[in-house]
């Protein structure tokens, strides 16, 4: 089987990075997170980030480290949430390899983030308006971009693991 490269995109709290691990690990793939590239090739966190350069600022990071980093074959790559956003990641998204969407309701990734102090997004007080508001704004980017989507409810990552390679060994090499 000659596996595409496989871009994982989602909300935050999706698993996208628990998941490309995985999958990277069991197809001996190279794992890339293009947040913690951003962090590593910047030395400084993403919060950070956002504070001194804005939205917009990272956006223009993570643009720059997704074209970068998405060269060659062999890798999984989990994204940011908001990289969708920029038609520059969904042209190279579509160019370099297989698209998952990992889909969480906005209940889900409230769970799944609550704990979490890194993410500048989710810094208010509404943390679920929040996060109904990106969705509302990034549901129909993820679907458009997306070769497969998979609900992540009630999956452990192992599952979703399983249900990318079952469908990417079923289907025909795009």
């Amino acid at each position: 089987m000659n596996t595409p490269n496989i871009i994982l995109i989602g909300p935050m709290g999706a698993g996208k990075s628990t998941i490309g691990k995985l999958l990277a690990h069991t197809l001996n793939r190279t794992f890339l997170d293009s947040d913690k590239e951003i962090e590593h090739r910047t030395g400084a966190s993403i919060p950070l980030i956002f504070e001194i350069e804005g939205e917009a600022g990272f956006r223009d990071r993570e643009v720059a480290t997704i074209h970068e980093i998405t060269k060659g074959n062999s890798w999984v790559m989990a994204t940011g949430g908001g990289a969708i956003l920029r038609e520059e990641n969904r042209a190279i998204f579509a160019e370099s390899g297989f698209v998952v969407y990992l889909h969480a309701s906005v209940q889900q990734q409230a769970e799944r983030t609550a704990m979490d102090t890194q993410r500048p997004l989710l810094q208010t007080p509404d943390r679920i308006g929040k996060l109904s508001s990106l969705m509302t704004e990034r549901e129909p980017l993820y679907r458009a971009a997306a070769d497969l989507i998979i609900e992540t409810a009630g999956k452990s990552p192992r599952v979703v693991v399983d249900l990318i390679q079952q469908h990417l060994k079923t289907s025909p090499e795009r």
